[in-house]
């Protein structure tokens, strides 16, 4: 598992070492150095030779690319390094000088290059390092260094791109991107990652990204905490195919079916027959023990007919998985749905404490459940950690301005994550926000799952997360209302295996939700038997 982490716990880790005398400056411009001549290599055939230019800004991070600078110029490098503002790390600019590195001012002034000759020294570079703002950094670029970027990318070419710590400008904390930011072919996080290299829309400008390490002991998170204004999000978890093994519900020799899991199913109307198939579809595939579906006659026969194993009506069942192409002005479905939400413990059988923990009564028979599409208007206004939420922007949009917000699609797009956390913090809910990078929020903290394919942006591909994920839910039912902490790592679990189920089913190409129901068994049994490395 990645974990990212906020400022404040990186610094808290620095403290003790720079305390020590520990060089972390040095350490990190080494690996920066390392790396960028290997990348040299890989492009150019030679370091020596090689066109490297260096946008530095005022902090340590710009500190960072000077001494990389003059690293790369023993190396035989022909490097400039581009200073944005009017100050630079003195300690960085001794080792520039002192390695024979050329530093010029990107603004005005008789010996500066003026943005458009900074421009064009950085576009005939073989190699670009951005170590314009770090991870201390708030807010967009400014002044000339915004100039700058725009004009980069304005180009019809720009070289490849070596950022450190983050892109420049990005959201450090929270993932956003309050203006422009020049996109990373390679992104050296030193130390620690930063929240907004796996969070949307910042994660898409840092597509590739290295952990530096130095050996920094970072302090253990607190699940779901923040830091300051400044700081942003105290930790954000992307699961990996090595953690699906030891999460994937497995069945033991004497399971049967029931302890396997039951998923029922409120999906579908005789408009929409297909989201009910595509549903039960993905929990019969990922290994639910037995899936019932609930719902009127005619789409109740198309899947039938095309899962005969399912069982038709109501019964014994584990956890829910309610909404896919459901109309919620469909009567006999939102009744459905209305009794399903009941057995999550949204009525009677359930309370929301002042604390903010949830705790069922008595009776053990409250049930998880997937809120999807058509039943997310019958929510009520509190839920429970183990009620899951699956809403696209447009959906999640509409669920908030029922809370009090006004808000459109763009909003959300534009800052999944708080949108998301707002969502969970004004429902209880978990909330897995859909997306070419999928954001789930809950009481066990923030993952963020980036393994679909754009291919993956296709009519019904929801419907199928959807059953995955009650697939998961049933399978450890009783977990799940005991420890909602477990809930978020289930829904990403689901987000990860949906993703990579679409490579599986057409690997670099167009995928539909057909094939993707299809390729469910053969991704889940090469993820679980997959040998550690």
């Amino acid at each position: 598992m990645i974990e990212a982490v906020g400022v404040h716990r990186v610094r808290a880790a620095e403290e003790p070492l720079l305390a020590a005398g520990v060089p972390l400056m040095e350490r990190a411009a080494a690996a920066i150095a390392a790396r960028a001549a290997q990348v040299l290599r890989g492009r150019q055939g030679a370091v020596r030779g090689a066109v490297v230019v260096v946008l530095v800004g005022p902090g340590n991070n710009g500190g960072d690319g000077l001494h990389a600078a003059a690293r790369l110029a023993r190396r035989g490098a022909r490097v400039t390094v581009v200073q944005l503002g009017d100050r630079v790390h003195e300690g960085g600019l001794a080792a520039a000088d002192a390695a024979g590195v050329a530093v010029r001012r990107a603004g005005a002034g008789p010996e500066a290059l003026g943005l458009p000759g900074a421009a064009r020294l950085a576009l005939d570079a073989d190699l670009l390092v951005d170590a314009l703002l770090g991870i201390g950094a708030t807010g967009a670029l400014r002044g000339d260094a915004a100039r700058l970027v725009r004009q980069l990318l304005a180009a019809d070419h720009r070289p490849f791109v070596l950022a450190v710590d983050v892109p420049s400008g990005i959201g450090v904390g929270d993932g956003t991107v309050p203006g422009p930011v020049l996109p990373a072919d390679l992104t050296l996080a030193c130390g620690a990652l930063a929240p907004g290299l796996l969070l949307p829309p910042a994660a898409g400008h840092a597509p590739h990204v290295e952990l530096v390490d130095l050996d920094l002991d970072v302090p253990a998170a607190q699940p779901g905490d923040v830091g300051g204004p400044a700081e942003g999000l105290d930790a954000v978890h992307r699961l990996q195919d090595a953690d699906v093994p030891g999460a994937w519900p497995v069945p033991r020799p004497s399971d049967d079916k029931y302890r396997r899991g039951v998923v029922g199913v409120v999906a579908g109307t005789a408009t929409y027959p297909g989201a009910a198939v595509l549903t039960v579809g993905a929990a019969v595939r990922s290994g639910a023990g037995m899936v019932r579906y609930v719902g009127p006659a005619e789409p109740a026969a198309a899947v039938l007919a095309a899962h005969p194993e399912v069982v038709p009506g109501s019964g014994r069942v584990q956890a829910w998985v309610l909404g896919p192409g459901v109309d919620p002005e469909d009567g006999e479905q939102a009744r459905h749905v209305q009794e399903a939400l009941g057995e999550a413990g949204l009525g009677s059988r359930g309370y929301f404490a002042p604390t903010g923990v949830w705790g069922p009564t008595a009776d053990a028979g409250i049930r998880p459940v997937v809120v999807d599409a058509g039943a997310l208007a019958a929510l009520p206004e509190r839920c429970a950690p183990w009620v899951v939420l699956t809403p696209h922007a447009g959906e999640l949009a509409r669920l908030l301005g029922e809370r009090g917000e006004t808000l459109v699609r763009e909003d959300i797009e534009a800052e999944p994550y708080r949108w998301a956390r707002r969502a969970c913090d004004l429902t209880g809910a978990t909330v897995l926000l859909k997306g070419a990078t999928t954001v789930v929020v809950g009481p066990g903290g923030t993952f963020s799952q980036a393994e679909a394919p754009a291919w993956l942006a296709t009519a019904g591909a929801g419907d199928v997360l959807a059953g995955l994920l009650g697939t998961l839910l049933a399978a450890r039912a009783e977990e799940a209302v005991q420890h909602p902490g477990l809930v978020v790592r289930l829904a990403a679990l689901a987000a990860l295996v949906h993703g990579r189920a679409a490579t599986t089913a057409n690997p670099g190409g167009p995928v539909s939700a057909s094939m993707l129901v299809e390729a469910l068994p053969r991704t889940i049994a090469r993820l679980i038997t997959r040998e550690e490395r």
